[in-house]
């Protein structure tokens, strides 16, 4: 027998079996959407990552991503990222070659001030599918949901 004949798989979303006990790439232009790695994309259990691009002088609603953990990496502009600390909004200019983390269930929204630069991040989130929660205003998180 080979090896990818004993090869453990897991199921995608779309069905097919992905090898799960080898190395998967993704090359650049092949993403399904904004998802590199998914479910879908190679059978991904509990990671979700993909690449996000926001137009100049453009800005998401104010959402939060669930029981999720978002790690965002800064791959160009200078995105601002907006959330509620219980007294007043807070807002984070962040920088290429910037990290930051936004923990579950906390509302943020990001922003794209520059008239002419996009902003272009690498989003990694603790499950394997994307999860977006719009929220009508921005507030501070004084407790993590039951679940």
């Amino acid at each position: 027998m080979t090896v990818q004949q004993n090869a453990a798989t897991t199921p995608g979303t779309d069905g097919d079996a992905k090898p799960n006990n080898r190395v998967h790439h993704v090359r650049a232009g092949e993403l399904d959407g904004y998802a590199a790695i998914s479910g879908h994309t190679v059978g991904s259990r509990k990671l979700w990552m993909g690449m996000v691009e926001n137009p100049p002088l453009s800005a998401t609603d104010n959402h939060h991503h669930g029981a999720s953990e978002a790690g965002i990496y800064v791959v160009s502009g200078h995105p601002v990222f907006v959330f509620h600390d219980g007294t007043e909004e807070v807002r984070i200019t962040a920088h290429p070659g910037d990290f930051l983390l936004v923990p579950p269930f906390v509302p943020h929204r990001e922003e794209n001030p520059s008239a002419d630069e996009p902003v272009v991040v690498v989003i990694a989130r603790t499950t394997q599918e994307p999860i977006k929660v719009s929220v009508p205003e921005l507030y501070q998180l004084t407790e993590l949901p039951a679940e």
